[in-house]
């Protein structure tokens, strides 16, 4: 922690550089717990700007009212962190894969389980429902399982002998590899990016989102920055500066240090920055919008899939890989809606930290109204929901929250008409759409042509009884990064991706992102043994 803070009641980190926290300038973003805004928005509000203004001394931070403070890095300080990797970067690069894969990995998931209940209070404290919060770890120690470690091993380094030949292809690291994590989950983002991007041999900048900067300042320097050090990774491998998006992003793509960029964004900006990237010489890597379609066949448990689907409202359906849009067989729509109607129905608002809250606040309803109406205007049927809710489960449109939604939308053919349905919502919204009776034959044909023209590709998901059913949507459904059937849409399971899609998900190079392979590039090496001559054929 910053040593100037020293007569702060709240934790104050600064920018992280080589290990340490270091002096970043006069500014600081205060970080307000998530029940005080819910609790009393206008008073924590009012108190975070004047803190962020320095119209109040920091010694005026109530520690009930807010969980921490991040200095905000200055021109000098972000270009350090590059330099600061870059250093890194050329030792780190040669680091021995059991150093690299297996003990990093180790050592990240014991500092997982050693400070789980803190990660679960820091992610709560930002917003993320206790029930989801536990699924993020659940993710960060998947891509630490033993599973994981020998997938990354098995595409890091092939050895083969040929012909007296020492053959091998390998992966190396790209350098420095620069993240940008999206504001709706930053600390769970940034873990995943810098973990697996430093497992691949690189060093990692981390642009802490000045909105929710706190839980990823902590995870990086604990979680990640611990288990470097205790592996003897140089100082310098994993940074971190908080600052506005484009002063940083400008910065990295300015710089002759960078060789990476990770974005985590909407599409607009997302595919925007991707030409910059391009333009700069640097490789981005893109983490935009999901869209994602679950196919509910006729044999299937309806029960089993419409608890699945009953995923695209967690966390208010502000993530990006949960179900936003569902394909029924007509023989059982009628049944599937009414029980996701009624499970729906069950969800209630409340504090993140409460046992069993799984939605969180939504700031701004003018789109989800906006999106809503255009719906129900081109004929879909509102079946539950549709307003906002209060804090206490009354409904009213001065509400944080937003009430569950369920649309029935028949017709396949114009389905795509509704912006629900062609576009990511972001909110708790689920079409649910009903074709007309064909034959299996035929309508599974349309299924997996719809799937595959889906503009985003993040995950899809099938819920089916019939083996060549099941066989023809694996063989035939080619978009998306991750295919899930019969499970939870939003599961982590090892060695499969988390992340990475195709289409306006992933942009113009999009596919599943394996940061241990994204950030780095093929290398083939030959080796004959001395005193042999050389061979051309």
């Amino acid at each position: 922690m910053a040593s100037a803070a020293d007569t702060v009641a709240i934790p104050s980190f600064g920018s992280y550089i080589s290990g340490r926290d270091v002096d970043s300038g006069d500014t600081w973003v205060y970080v307000p717990r998530a029940r005080s805004t819910l609790t009393d928005s206008f008073r924590t509000l009012t108190a975070k700007r004047r803190l962020d203004s320095g119209e109040l001394p920091a010694t005026a931070a109530d520690p009930d009212v807010f969980a921490g403070r991040v200095a905000v890095a200055d021109d000098r300080t972000i270009v350090a962190a590059l330099e600061s990797a870059a250093a890194a970067a050329r030792v780190w690069r040669s680091a021995p894969l059991e150093t690299r894969v297996d003990r990093l990995l180790e050592q990240v998931r014991a500092n997982i389980v050693d400070h789980t209940e803190t990660i679960e209070q820091m992610l709560t404290v930002e917003g993320h429902p206790l029930q989801l919060a536990r699924w993020e770890i659940a993710g960060w120690l998947e891509a630490c399982d033993p599973l994981s470690r020998s997938f990354f091993r098995g595409e890091l380094h092939k050895e083969f002998s040929y012909r007296g030949r020492r053959q091998i292809v390998r992966r190396r690291a790209d350098g420095v590899v620069c993240v940008n994590p999206p504001a709706n989950a930053p600390m769970s983002s940034a873990i995943f990016a810098a973990t697996l991007s430093a497992v691949a041999g690189n060093a990692v900048v981390v642009r802490l989102p000045r909105s929710v900067p706190l839980g990823a300042a902590w995870a990086l320097r604990v979680v990640l920055g611990a288990a470097l050090d205790a592996v003897g990774a140089p100082a310098g491998t994993v940074n971190a500066v908080c600052g506005e998006p484009e002063p940083v992003l400008q910065a990295w793509l300015a710089s002759p240090l960078v060789d990476d960029i990770m974005y985590f964004g909407s599409v607009e900006n997302g595919l925007n920055f991707e030409k910059r990237c391009v333009a700069a010489g640097k490789k981005p890597i893109l983490e935009l919008a999901g869209n994602d379609i679950v196919v509910v066949w006729s044999d299937t448990d309806l029960d089993h899939a419409s608890d699945a689907l009953l995923e695209g409202f967690f966390g208010s359906g502000q993530l990006c890989m949960i179900p936003n849009l569902v394909l029924v067989h007509p023989d059982v729509a009628d049944d599937l809606i009414a029980r996701v109607a009624k499970k729906a129905q069950q969800l209630r608002p409340g504090y993140p930290d409460d046992e069993d809250v799984l939605l969180s606040p939504v700031l701004r309803h003018d789109r989800f109204r906006r999106v809503l109406d255009d719906a129900l205007a081109k004929g879909a049927q509102l079946i539950t929901g549709g307003s906002g809710m209060h804090l206490d489960g009354t409904p009213g449109d001065s509400g944080y929250f937003l009430q569950p939604t369920v649309l029935r939308v028949d017709g396949l053919e114009r389905a795509r008409e509704l912006e629900a349905v062609e576009h990511e919502t972001f909110f708790p919204l689920l079409p649910i759409v009903v074709p007309a009776p064909e034959s299996d034959e035929r309508l599974l044909a349309r299924f997996i042509d719809f799937v595959n023209s889906n503009l985003y590709g993040l995950r899809n998901s099938l819920w089916a009884a019939d083996a060549g059913v099941i066989q023809r949507y694996v063989d035939e459904v080619v978009n998306g990064g991750l295919l899930k059937v019969n499970d939870s849409h939003i599961a982590f399971s090892a060695p499969l991706p988390s992340h990475g899609g195709t289409g306006l998900t992933g942009g113009a190079v999009g596919e599943a992102n394996y940061p241990v392979l994204r950030t780095t590039h093929i290398q083939g090496v030959s080796v004959l043994a001395p005193g042999t001559a050389p061979r051309y054929h």
